[in-house]
């Protein structure tokens, strides 16, 4: 706006020798800021800074020198900055280095809208980049640019594109209770209770592996869970912390798994309540590339009637979809698996719920039912029998 004497409350605008316009402003930091291009009449220079004035006003104003960074340095510092774990870090920075920087890298984050994401991210899947790997990449820009927005560098986040951010990944399989065992007694010795556990308890590969001897309490039939260790690219085994903070949790096993917890512990466990529970032939904390050479993975479970390419991690999938089958609601299963989604209530419980408590009652009825039927023993009517299993 103009007062009186033609000068402008707000802004200043010049003509150049070319003929166009230019306008600039003092922010509210008290600096001097030109407009980002120049304009080709007075008119035009006038109602962009009356836009700017707006924005300052309402409190919508950004520095547009923060916004001028290049998303390859700011992706770069925001992958150093990121509180995550070792092997999140790795990971982030494998996805950031070869979906991400390459292509969006030379663009100054207030030049990265929609239209340019759905390039990008159009491009990846047109390269053969996996509906996976796509969508990591798209997680980790859509992480960057809220951080961005978080900072004052843009107003918006330019990734709005619906379902981006998920894939469509193939049902896994799970085993029977009649497959599990099938497979645990064709493992060698040393790793049948890790079978067993891994389909009964539903813990992660890293968190079963960290497992010390002082976690699991017979007496109650708990299992604490508060660590994972997790194998780096280049070998490294790194001890720390849960996948996140729902992974801090205490499970409740079924009673039928202490028969071979008792003989695991003094067989094959490290001596002493800090002794690792799992260990590898020679000892020490137990690779998963040593295991599947060991155990001769994947004929082994062919072997045991699963099907080929069925995964460690299978077994996991298995223990859930039993605790559901024993009438676990979502919210219940999601505290027993350690999902991230759990609420902060839940998240940080340390002591087992009852309900959690008849999911391990409910499943040890269903396996001792089964056990019955195999040893041809007669159904007594007795209390474990006549548990529900539906």
């Amino acid at each position: 706006m103009a007062n009186k004497k033609g000068r402008r409350r707000f802004g200043a605008v010049r003509k150049l020798p070319s003929g166009r316009w230019q306008a600039r402003y003092v922010g509210p930091d008290g600096l001097s800021h030109p407009a980002p291009h120049t304009f080709p009449g007075k008119r035009d220079a006038e109602q962009w800074l009356s836009v700017v004035e707006g924005e300052i006003l309402s409190g919508d104003w950004l520095n547009p020198e923060l916004s001028r960074v290049l998303l390859g340095d700011y992706g770069r510092a925001w992958l150093k900055e990121r509180k995550v774990s070792q092997r999140t870090r790795e990971e982030h920075t494998s996805v950031w280095r070869n979906h991400v920087e390459p292509f969006l890298g030379r663009y100054q984050v207030n030049e990265i809208g929609p239209e340019l994401i759905r390039r990008w991210r159009a491009e990846l899947l047109e390269k053969g980049r996996s509906e996976d790997r796509t969508a990591k990449a798209y997680r980790l820009a859509r992480s960057m640019f809220a951080t961005a927005v978080d900072d004052g560098r843009i107003k918006r986040n330019p990734c709005r594109i619906k379902g981006a951010d998920q894939h469509r990944t193939p049902e896994r399989p799970h085993a029977s209770i009649d497959e599990v065992y099938r497979l645990a007694d064709v493992m060698p010795p040393r790793y049948r209770f890790l079978v067993l556990l891994a389909a009964f308890s539903g813990l992660r590969w890293g968190e079963l592996v960290a497992l010390q001897a002082r976690d699991v309490d017979r007496e109650t039939m708990l299992v604490r869970v508060s660590r994972k260790i997790a194998q780096m690219k280049d070998g490294e085994l790194v001890v720390g912390p849960t996948k996140s903070a729902a992974g801090v949790r205490t499970v409740a096993l079924p009673r039928f798994l202490d028969e071979d917890l008792a003989a695991h512990l003094p067989e094959f466990a490290e001596p002493g309540r800090e002794g690792l529970l799992f260990t590898g032939k020679r000892g020490g904390i137990l690779r998963r590339g040593n295991f599947h050479r060991e155990t001769d993975w994947a004929r082994t479970v062919v072997k045991a009637g699963l099907p080929k390419g069925f995964h460690f991690h299978d077994l996991r999938h298995t223990g859930n979809q039993m605790a559901a089958e024993a009438g676990a609601t979502t919210r219940e299963l999601m505290q027993r698996m350690g999902q991230s989604t759990v609420r902060a209530a839940l998240i940080y419980q340390h002591a087992t719920s009852a309900r959690d408590r008849q999911i391990a009652d409910e499943l040890n009825a269903r396996v001792e039912r089964y056990r019955s039927s195999k040893r041809g023993d007669p159904d007594d009517g007795s209390a474990a029998s006549m548990v529900p299993i539906g």
